[in-house]
């Protein structure tokens, strides 16, 4: 088989491979590596991932102004889009109703086709000879006003009273968020609606309360021996909270404090409070001197508004600061369990 020192190699003999030292890799993970090679090489960037690299490069090309709104109405109409989609309704409603998660995909695509839609639009008016400010502040606007339409159209859908159906699966998934150990919820959830019905002097009116405590108010009626088997009303609800609040409004104090009290923050006692002085203060005020001098024999009724315990958490967790929500605030009282004439409303 050899010629002089040299092999003869054999014409119909392969030469073996090489064997790697590395151990084989199981059948599995070889078929999840080429099966994840292929999809990333199948699935090119979509559309819509590319979007805003477009729009920054696109908007480059605009002068000062120009690429600001450009820049602006784009952004802003895309990233409403997304928001759309992604609502909290249509979020927490698939968590419980299985039926509900195809109307969230379909909330999703929805959106993203109407995106689409709009950079082709704006891509065709330039391709027609458009210059490309024009193009991105009319494709950015039109994106605007279809997703309006369609906020308006759920605005009016949300406002349709609840199926009996909708109300048992929203009554089921309160009861199963009861029963979840580890679901936290350290504020309460109707905080937020309340935020929405409150003007800017009454979160004044409430900080005022929280650390001022209990604020006296006086109510001005017929007195004498007539007052003594009927006594009538001549001036209700007097008091110095607006001054003390920095209000800006002072006249809307009594709207304001009925609204509070709708609202479940405050409510007012029939019962005075120990610090007299705050009571001198009131009944010196013209308001009240006006009322008592209305007639010949008057008296003065001593109550005081305190907020309820919802109000005393809903005033830390909203609107004190993290120092005020940690001290030593005074105490309210807390209102009673029935009802007392004179409690209606402060």
């Amino acid at each position: 088989m050899t010629e002089g020192s040299r092999p003869i190699r054999h014409p119909y003999r392969r030469t073996p491979p090489k064997v790697s030292e590395e151990p084989a890799k199981p059948a599995e993970t070889v078929a999840s590596t080429a099966s994840s090679a292929s999809e990333n090489k199948a699935e090119p960037p979509t559309l819509m991932d590319q979007l805003p690299g477009l729009l920054d490069s696109a908007s480059e090309q605009l002068p000062g102004v120009a690429r600001i709104a450009a820049q602006a109405t784009m952004r802003s109409a895309v990233w409403t889009a997304g928001a759309s989609g992604r609502s909290s309704r249509l979020l927490m409603r698939a968590l419980t109703d299985p039926h509900a998660s195809s109307e969230l995909f379909e909330e999703i695509a929805r959106d993203v086709a109407e995106a689409a839609r709009a950079v082709s639009d704006v891509a065709r008016e330039v391709g027609n000879g458009t210059p490309l400010s024009q193009a991105l502040l009319d494709g950015g606007s039109a994106l605007s006003q279809t997703l309006a339409a369609r906020s308006a159209a759920e605005q009016v859908e949300q406002s349709v009273e609840p199926s009996p159906e909708d109300l048992r699966v929203r009554g089921a998934a309160l009861l199963e968020r009861s029963r979840d150990v580890r679901n936290e919820e350290k504020v309460h959830p109707a905080f937020g609606r309340i935020l929405d019905d409150l003007a800017p002097d009454e979160a004044r009116i409430l900080l005022l309360l929280l650390r001022g405590g209990p604020q006296p108010t006086v109510d001005v009626r017929t007195g004498g021996p007539v007052g003594m088997v009927s006594s009538q009303l001549i001036a209700s609800g007097l008091n110095m909270i607006g001054p003390r609040a920095g209000t800006r409004y002072v006249e809307r104090v009594p709207a304001y404090l009925n609204n509070l009290f709708r609202l479940g923050l405050i409510w007012l006692s029939r019962e005075s409070l120990d610090d007299p002085i705050g009571y001198q203060v009131v009944e010196a005020q013209p308001d009240v001197l006006e009322a008592m001098h209305s007639v010949r024999f008057t008296k003065v009724v001593r109550r005081s508004i305190h907020l309820t315990p919802f109000g005393e958490d809903f005033v830390r967790a909203c609107l004190a600061d993290e120092t005020t929500a940690a001290a030593d605030l005074p105490a309210h009282a807390v209102p009673p369990e029935e009802h007392e004439p004179g409690q209606d409303a402060p």
